[in-house]
């Protein structure tokens, strides 16, 4: 008899046990990162015609337990320039030239709705018949930053033009300039290196030689502790 007063406590126990982590075990997975596929300088459309699309997707690197989630659909995306629209990853051209930095953001799932990690791209519509176009001068080019990794930063230009994230991540400048990018890591944050400088790079700086008619793409990684 005792035995069986011991089993009905130990199942009532379990039985509390399971409805206690409902609320909880169901929200352990943290969003760490997010990636925004392709990747800067993104998609380049050739013409500004109105109502060409391009799909951009974004990834979702999650830990307890590891996975990778294709989150496109979830995410909340936005532009900041109104040369394209976008909606669930789809952009779509509204018959003008330009560029625009692309983002995702999701909250991370475990600190509550305040908690949001961002990914970023870059959107550019050419016009090689309009010299104030994005590929209709040979004497500028542009410059795309993309901040990567799990921590938090900015990185700025010199001469000024780039202050990413923030007022925009990509700029122009004119051709064989070399422009200064100067990365800047946040709260509980390092920075973890560049890729696609021209020369070398000195520390949390990079300098980059704009090319005419065309796009250079540097990516900037922090990382978390």
């Amino acid at each position: 008899m005792k035995r069986s007063y011991i089993g009905l406590a130990l199942g009532a126990l379990v039985a509390v046990g399971g409805v206690l982590c409902l609320p909880s075990c169901g929200h352990d997975q943290k969003l760490v990162s997010l990636t925004v596929v392709p990747a800067s300088p993104g998609f380049t459309f050739p013409v500004p015609t109105a109502g060409a699309t391009a799909q951009y997707k974004a990834y979702g690197s999650y830990i307890h337990p590891p996975a990778t989630k294709d989150v496109t659909s979830q995410a909340t995306w936005a532009v900041n320039d109104n040369v394209v629209s976008i909606n669930a990853g789809l952009v779509t051209t509204n018959g003008s030239c330009g560029s625009a930095d692309v983002s995702a953001t999701m909250p991370e799932g475990t600190g509550g709705a305040s908690n949001i990690v961002v990914g970023y791209s870059f959107v550019t519509v050419q016009n090689t018949a309009d010299p104030n176009c994005p590929g209709g001068s040979a004497t500028n080019g542009e410059l795309v930053v993309t901040p990567a990794g799990a921590g938090v930063g900015t990185v700025t230009s010199q001469p000024g033009g780039i202050s990413c994230p923030g007022t925009t991540c990509g700029a122009t400048f004119p051709t064989g300039d070399v422009v200064t990018l100067t990365a800047n890591p946040g709260l509980n944050s390092s920075f973890g290196g560049w890729t696609g400088c021209t020369a070398g790079a000195i520390p949390n700086q990079c300098p980059v030689t704009i090319v005419g008619n065309g796009i250079v793409g540097v990516t900037a990684t922090f990382n978390s502790p």
